[in-house]
């Protein structure tokens, strides 16, 4: 079902759009904001109205009915899944007697990669004053049905601060941590730029491939097969229950982006004599490799490790890949390489005592993360930076 407002849409479903008008305006290579990964989402009945996840994705249309504008939209009943966490927002709606849900997110479900929320067409040179606009007629949507607040989560950058939205929309930082590629020509090469310590370090903890006797398959395209999805779903569901008691994606997700979206897939697996043991799943643009989930059947120490970040470090330098991002949190990252790098949001609050109180605890939030953002660079495992 789609609701129309002049030349702009929401759609209840991805299935309300076409293929080739939403992929016409965001492009193929970016992997989670292509009508495949979020097609898949709903299909699997991974993020649908059941799951707390009701799509409302935002379109907005010119005058020869071409998209020109695209935001992933979604009305949700809870906060999980997003990984810019506002729980304490909500507990204090909920002590004053205010519903802090429904909210609208703008959020890639389950994902936390940085990416534009709202895409203007590569066509069209005025970017910025779509993007106002599409967030103006959201935030204006968001005022006249029942829901408490309006979220951009992960963009690209905060544009929308400088311009006129700026005392509507709240700026909220945060830290993850991403590799970058300074032009290696191999692993060794990127292990030359590092400590001492920190050279022993990775050495020791690769070296479990070659006590384990573990061979690593590295597979994209066509080379993932189904069995590889029954493998990683079982992989997934054994480290996701253990490590949060549930699990998100459904089974159908992963087979249906390995029917639709392998082209952007890279499976890691380890295997133990001819046994698949553990994998790790990544999605690739030209110039990102993004680290999502992983699981393992068997417990090898520093496997994570090898999987999830070596590995993809040797990949993007193999294939000219600029940044790593290796998911949310994490900070023993950085003694294998992956430095902070600032996060944000946007947020619109329709109660104006909330925002103002929300405005001041992001205030002082970010003041808080830039020292421990600075902190953090002291740690670097690099001889020089």
């Amino acid at each position: 079902m789609v609701s129309k407002t002049d030349n702009f849409f929401f759609a209840n479903s991805i299935e309300d759009i076409q293929q080739k008008d939403w992929n016409g305006c965001v492009g193929l290579d970016h992997p989670f904001t292509r009508y495949e990964f979020l097609a898949a989402l709903e299909k699997s009945k991974s993020a649908i109205n059941e799951t707390g996840w009701q799509p409302f994705h935002y379109f907005q249309m010119n005058n020869q009915k071409k998209i020109e504008v695209v935001c992933p939209l979604y009305i949700k009943s809870h906060s999980y899944g997003e990984y810019i966490f506002d729980h304490a927002w909500a507990e204090a709606y909920h002590r004053y007697g205010l519903e802090y849900y429904p909210k609208i997110q703008s959020a890639i479900p389950f994902t936390p990669v940085t990416s534009e929320r709202i895409i203007v067409h590569k066509n069209i040179k005025d970017k910025n004053t779509f993007k106002i606009k599409a967030a103006q007629n959201i935030i204006n949507k968001a005022n006249s049905i029942n829901v408490s607040s309006v979220h951009f989560n992960f963009i690209k950058e905060p544009l929308f601060i400088n311009h006129n939205l700026n005392k509507n929309l709240l700026l909220r930082q945060g830290i993850q941590f991403h590799w970058k590629n300074k032009n290696y020509k191999s692993f060794n090469d990127f292990l030359k730029t590092l400590s001492s310590r920190k050279r022993k370090l990775i050495k020791k903890e690769r070296s479990c491939l070659e006590k384990n006797n573990l061979k690593i398959e590295l597979l994209t395209g066509n080379e993932i097969k189904k069995y590889h999805w029954d493998f990683f779903y079982r992989c997934y569901l054994n480290t996701t229950e253990k490590k949060w008691g549930a699990s998100y994606l459904t089974k159908d997700f992963f087979i249906e982006i390995g029917r639709n979206l392998s082209s952007k897939i890279l499976l890691i697996v380890a295997i133990e004599e001819n046994q698949m043991i553990a994998s790790a799943l990544n999605f690739f643009s030209k110039t990102h490799l993004y680290g999502r989930l992983w699981g393992s059947l068997k417990n090898i120490p520093y496997l994570h490790f090898e999987l999830c970040y070596y590995q993809a470090i040797e990949y993007a330098i193999k294939n000219n890949i600029k940044i790593v991002e290796a998911g949310a949190q994490g900070m023993h990252k950085i003694q294998r390489g992956y430095l902070p790098e600032k996060t944000w949001s946007l947020h619109w609050i329709k109660n104006d005592k909330f925002k103002e109180a929300i405005g001041q605890f992001l205030d002082q939030e970010i003041n808080l993360l830039n020292k421990e953002k600075k902190d953090l660079e002291e740690f670097t495992p690099f001889k020089n930076i």
